[in-house]
């Protein structure tokens, strides 16, 4: 018999970031030879990963798992996508052959990744089922993604994958989403906990047209309606107004965090996971970082509620771990920088003041 989900001792055993190694980083950056804070984000993100390291200097992160959370999302059949809702299963196939874009991202960068079908209504290899919950999810601007039995299992099918990942070894972990209407279901989510309209949420997805953007509109209107009443119950959120590929990655986000393991947050859905984890564990997000802005509204509403401020702003919505990918040689840069670069006094410079 599986043992009943208590969230709050989950949450518990979520730890604060290493204040002394994020201090040491932060003095060595002070100390270097150039002017202060000169690489801008990098530095701060250089502090965050020391402190989630508990290293000083950080270590470059060089075992970077993204992990592709693939689902299928019965809202798609509303219409609110440009692609119909089996192009699910073809994305999947694509993805798993090597031939996605976000696949050569990865090679290009010195990540691996990993692809796992939560919910595609398709047959698809059977290692990569190993924490499949259903084919499907419900239409949630009508009905449940899925039961609450099964939003749990989903839910903890994602802590298992963390535990899975950070005992191989990773270092630094990127969710990915991958699955038509993704953005929907986020939008519904993000609309339910911030308590905002519909179309202060809605985006443009796949590149919708306005026919599309009506139908959305409405699906989300519809399906926050559904969800809004259970903002204050994330397990019964997940099941009414999410499905199971965002059912996991809520898990594994905080999971990540109880292993002390850094994450930077990909697309519109891992915001939304993110809010979700958060409202469970909000000392979790400490241990992530937005790596890219998508021009989802839903994310920007999410990220904002998180304290979290992108990276990147290069109009990327692939999905998958795209964007967070592009981010990855940044992080690495700056904590390369922070290691390998001369101090003041290695230099034998003197600072001057701004008084001369």
């Amino acid at each position: 018999m599986t043992a009943e989900l208590d969230l709050d001792a989950l949450a518990a055993l979520v730890q604060p970031l290493d204040a002394e190694a994020s201090a040491a980083t932060r003095q060595r950056l002070d100390s270097l030879a150039r002017s202060p804070d000169a690489l801008g984000r990098l530095d701060e993100l250089t502090v965050w990963l020391a402190g989630a390291q508990g290293s000083a200097p950080p270590r470059d992160p060089d075992r970077t798992r993204v992990v592709v959370f693939a689902g299928e999302h019965g809202v798609a059949y509303a219409g609110v996508s440009a692609y119909p809702p089996e192009a699910t299963a073809w994305m999947f196939q694509l993805a798993n052959a090597g031939g996605s874009a976000v696949s050569s991202l990865a090679r290009t960068v010195g990540a691996s990744s990993r692809l796992l079908d939560l919910s595609v209504d398709a047959s698809t290899p059977e290692e990569l089922q190993t924490y499949k919950v259903r084919r499907g999810s419900g239409r949630i601007d009508q009905e449940d993604a899925l039961t609450l039995v099964e939003a749990e299992t989903a839910f903890r099918n994602g802590i298992a994958i963390a535990d899975e990942e950070v005992d191989g070894g990773a270092d630094l972990l990127i969710p990915g989403e991958l699955g038509v209407a993704s953005s929907t279901v986020a939008a519904v989510l993000v609309a339910a906990l911030t308590d905002s309209e519909p179309v202060k949420v809605i985006g443009r997805g796949s590149g919708i047209d306005d026919r599309a953007w009506m139908r959305k509109v409405v699906a989300i209107r519809d399906g926050r309606r559904r969800a809004r009443p259970f903002a204050a119950d994330p397990m019964t959120l997940l099941a009414v107004g999410g499905g199971a590929d965002v059912a996991a990655m809520t898990g594994f986000l905080i999971e990540a965090a109880v292993r002390r393991t850094p994450v930077l947050l990909d697309g519109v859905l891992s915001a939304a996971a993110a809010l979700v984890a958060h409202a469970i564990a909000p000392n979790a997000a400490a241990w992530w970082r937005a790596a890219h802005r998508t021009g989802e509204p839903a994310q920007t509403i999410a990220l904002r509620f998180l304290g979290l401020e992108p990276v990147l702003d290069l109009g990327i919505r692939a999905g998958e771990g795209a964007g967070a990918l592009a981010v990855l040689p940044l992080l690495r840069a700056g904590v390369r920088a922070c290691a390998e670069t001369a101090t003041a006094d290695d230099a034998n410079l003197r600072r001057i003041s701004p008084s001369g």
